[in-house]
């Protein structure tokens, strides 16, 4: 079996003329099948062009004609223009058009016209797919690197959800930042509608649905103190905040990532960002979940992935308490047995209590130290997770420890930004209040409480002596 492929002006009476014949034989022969392909006629040239030097044809009128086998592809064979393919229709078929010219030119005229519907159809149609907007902050670093592929893959908003990422950071990046954008491009995502770079603080965020700030400060406390780096933090907040206000849309989601000062980051984007919304500003405490699982894994000699419900509470790149008093272990090879979903409590499964107590719990700082200098794969699957979880719903009954804006959780103060553990559902997070916590618990998370208070009180300070009058 093979096809013809017609193709000329769209407002070309010869093509109209052939086409019409082809219609004919199409409905008269069961083997004769036909494909065509209107040009508009200040783009017929160069299509011509670009055709007949992929195919090694020559042919320079309209309408070109060529047959493709259909069960074998490859290089079709061309029949040639509207003369040819009459000769051939006649000599095959024993057909010939007895079409006149006013007709083929009436035609033609129609064909213009419904070529130019369909074109303008078709660009209303996209223009009504707006692609989602993504910015990252400090895209030089490399979380975005590894971040830009999770995106663009369609698992984390969908296989039908396109999507433009616009990298924001500073001219002394913009080498890295152009390199990024070149390998993006190369890589040809389906769903990446475009990737640019931007380097003028006053054109950043704008559109923007998504926002992901991964802005860091190098923190050594041999070259200056703590509360210089708050401050630091502290400014980058806020000459973002006003910005997102501004040129973002109003719906805009805030996550906060990096090594350092995730939750402060997301506190001070909502004290100078006071009309964004505050459940949409989240830090992400993935990375420390992960790394908590990943540990209990090894000391089970399980799969990582059958750990679940570990609790990360508090400061995520700070002073934060991993709780297991809701882990659940699940695939757990022992002596009693259950179907795929069956759990069991993880601390019931570890029998060297002095582990928990001593080794796990007094292991933070190494956590720390291995999230720190970790490459930026585990952050930006953090990332990644977090985003799909918030537009597909995060799995049925699982724990997820999310940075959010206090409201009095837990007896956690209101105002500060506190890692507690939330559940993902249409499109929003809910605290899940209902799980109890016990006495030794609750103390901690008074002790995180304070901390992160007086963090905030810091970084307000240290930018009230700057900017007195603003203040006031």
């Amino acid at each position: 079996a093979a096809i013809a492929i017609f193709t000329g002006k769209a407002n070309c009476p010869y093509y109209a003329k052939a086409e019409l014949l082809a219609d004919y034989l199409q409905t008269n022969l069961p083997n004769f099948r036909v494909h065509k392909i209107t040009q508009h006629p200040d783009k017929w040239e160069q299509w011509l062009h670009d055709i007949c030097k992929t195919n090694g044809w020559e042919h320079s009128q309209s309408p070109i004609i060529w047959r493709e086998l259909l069960d074998r592809g490859g290089k079709g064979q061309l029949l040639g223009g509207l003369n040819d393919f009459l000769e051939y229709a006649q000599q095959y078929y024993g057909i010939t058009s007895m079409m006149l010219s006013e007709e083929m030119l009436d035609i033609a005229e129609e064909n213009l016209q419904e070529h130019l519907e369909i074109v303008k159809e078709d660009e209303e149609i996209k223009s009504l797919i707006k692609p989602m907007q993504i910015w990252i902050t400090s895209a030089s670093v490399p979380i975005c690197y590894h971040l830009i592929p999770l995106l663009a893959n369609g698992e984390v908003f969908g296989m039908t959800t396109e999507i433009s990422i616009h990298l924001l950071d500073t001219d002394q990046f913009k080498e890295i930042l152009h390199s990024i954008v070149m390998e993006a491009e190369d890589m040809a995502f389906p769903l990446l509608r475009s990737i640019s770079e931007h380097t003028k603080i006053d054109q950043a965020f704008i559109d923007a649905d998504i926002i992901i700030v991964l802005d860091d400060v190098l923190l050594n406390l041999e070259v200056q103190s703590l509360e210089n780096y708050i401050r630091e933090v502290s400014e980058i907040c806020q000459v973002y905040a006003p910005l997102i206000e501004k040129n973002a849309k109003s719906e805009v989601k805030v996550i906060s990532s990096g090594k350092t000062f995730a939750n402060l980051k997301a506190t001070m984007l909502r004290t100078y960002g006071p009309s964004i919304r505050p459940e949409n500003i989240i830090a992400i405490a993935t990375s420390w979940e992960s790394a908590a699982k990943a540990m209990l894994a090894r000391k089970l000699n399980i799969n990582t992935a059958g750990v679940k419900d570990v609790i990360v509470w508090g400061n995520i790149t700070g002073s934060n308490y991993i709780d297991l008093s809701h882990a659940k272990l699940y695939g757990y090879d022992c002596a009693v047995r259950g179907p795929a979903n069956f759990q069991r409590p993880l601390l019931n499964m570890i029998y060297d209590s002095d582990w928990i107590h001593s080794e796990f719990l007094s292991a933070q700082s190494t956590l720390s130290s291995r999230l720190s200098r970790c490459t930026g794969m585990l952050p930006a699957h953090a990332v990644a997770a977090v985003l799909r979880y918030w537009y597909h719903d995060s799995p049925p009954e699982e724990i997820i420890s999310v940075g959010i804006l206090s409201e009095g959780q837990f007896c956690v103060p209101e105002g500060i930004v506190f890692s507690m553990p939330v559940r993902f559902q249409n499109g929003n997070w809910e605290v899940m209040t209902e799980l109890e916590i016990n006495e030794t618990t609750q103390k901690v998370l008074g002790r995180l409480s304070h901390e992160l208070v007086q963090e905030k009180l810091v970084a307000l300070k240290e930018i009230n002596e700057m900017h007195p009058y603003e203040a006031e």
